[in-house]
Formats: C-alpha cells, sequence, structure tokens
C-alpha cells in the first residue's frame, strides 16, 4: 500500500533522476527543477531537522504556511510525512511545529515551534525583519541535516495525515489513484494539489507548477494550446480538478 511517508522511497528507487517537479515561480522569476533523488534529499534534511530539533513523531501536528505549488511546499510536506505526523493546513489552529513564510505572525504565536521559509531558491539565510529567539532559519540551517532519513518510530495506516478545514485523510487514504503523465498541476485546493501530487510521484509521474505574480496558479488553461513553456517542458495534459471529483 502506498502512503504519503513511502513517497520518499518511491523518490530514490523509480527512475530517480527523472524530473518530478518544475516549478515557475513567477513572482520571483525563477524556475525550479528537481528530479527525485534532489526532492528526495531535501525531504530527508527537513524530516531530519523536524525529528532532531522538534522531536516530530506520529502524532505530532505540523502546519504548513507555504504557497500551493511552491516547489518548497511539496518537500516540507513529504518531510512531514516521512516522520510520521500529521499535515496541518489549518494554520490558525496552532500546532506543535510551524512551517511559514511569517514567521512573527500570529500564526506562530499560537505554534509550539517555529520554522522560517525563505522561498527564493538561492537564499542562505532569511532574508526578513530579525528572526524571534528559537526559530529555526531554514535556509540557514537546513543544509547541515542529513541527506538520509530513517524515522524513530513507526507510522501505521490508519494515522491521521492531512487535515484541512474540518476534512481529514489516514495515512492509507491520502494518496489518490493519478493516471501517470507529464501534467501541469494546477488544483487550487492546498490540500488536494499535495494529494495529487504524491498520487502522482507514486505512479511514476511528474508536474510542472506555475505560481503566478500574484501569487496563484494558473486556471482554465487546456492542452491545445498550451503556453510555449508548457510545450517545451512537455507537459502533455492539464489538471485543474482533484482525481475522483
Amino acid at each position: 500500500m502506498t502512503t504519503p511517508a513511502t513517497v520518499l522511497d518511491v523518490l530514490t528507487t523509480d527512475n530517480p533522476h527523472q524530473p518530478r517537479l518544475t516549478c515557475y515561480d513567477d513572482a520571483r522569476g525563477e524556475r525550479i527543477e528537481l528530479s527525485g533523488a534532489v526532492l528526495a534529499n531535501w525531504a530527508a534534511k527537513a524530516a531530519n531537522a523536524l525529528q532532531e530539533e522538534f522531536d516530530v513523531e506520529p502524532g505530532s501536528v505540523v502546519a504548513l504556511d507555504l504557497p500551493t505549488g511552491h516547489w518548497r511546499t511539496a518537500y516540507w510536506a513529504v518531510a512531514v510525512w516521512a516522520v510520521g505526523a500529521t499535515l496541518s493546513l489549518d494554520v490558525h489552529e496552532g500546532a506543535d511545529v510551524l512551517v511559514t513564510t511569517a514567521p512573527t505572525s500570529d500564526a506562530a504565536d499560537d505554534s509550539d515551534e517555529v520554522v522560517a521559509v525563505t522561498l527564493p531558491a538561492l537564499a542562505r539565510t532569511w532574508q526578513g525583519e530579525d528572526l524571534p529567539t528559537g526559530v529555526l532559519d531554514e535556509a540557514a540551517e537546513i543544509s547541515g541535516f542529513g541527506d538520509d532519513f530513517s524515522p524513530w518510530y513507526d507510522s501505521s495506516a490508519e494515522d491521521p495525515a492531512l487535515v484541512r478545514a474540518g476534512d481529514r485523510w489516514t495515512m492509507a487514504e491520502a494518496v489518490p489513484t493519478v493516471e501517470p503523465g507529464r501534467v501541469l498541476l494546477a488544483v487550487a485546493d492546498p490540500a488536494e494539489h499535495l494529494r495529487t501530487l504524491v498520487g502522482l510521484w507514486a505512479a511514476g509521474g511528474s508536474a510542472v507548477t506555475v505560481i503566478t505574480p500574484e501569487g496563484t496558479l494558473p486556471t482554465g488553461l487546456t492542452p491545445d494550446p498550451l503556453p510555449a513553456r508548457l510545450v517545451q517542458e512537455g507537459v502533455t495534459r492539464v489538471v485543474e480538478t482533484p482525481p475522483g471529483q
């Protein structure tokens, strides 16, 4: 059975050098392409940070306050599931750990621990106002964690994997069946976006995401005609609706 917690293994064993996620961050003028091996490396470092710095384990709740479709959102989600913790997208409810671009927000005040994420690819330190004491600066510190990850505790298929706005998915429910391929992933709901992404990876596929200057995903695109850069990326279909809907 494929669960979110097993996706890290899939990324490193199923054509690990194949592109799995290409992210156009038009707000920052960046194109980032990650193979399965590179994604797994980022996820392993993030998972080690959660486990070693914050004692995150099955039963812990990690909230993500990062842009839908961004490559950093993808590897942090995989990291949370690799540890066996619950990924929450309801950041206003507080969490054991909050991973965020806004480390001085009210949501940060309501969480026990905070990781500050800087989105630009080449950032080597936090680029905003001074961080509060105890906040982990991902850009400065994540590289110091190990490239391989082994969880300290086992998770079960019935453990909660994902929560958003009253909806909950267990580890057994979180990975939908998705047709493989090279797709433009434009599912706007953040929970369904992540579920579709890991389902696509589990099927051996890869995704292209585009974050507009407004911080949103493009809508209303069809395979014919696609924008030229998506044709160049080998995109063959657009996914805007989650599997099963």
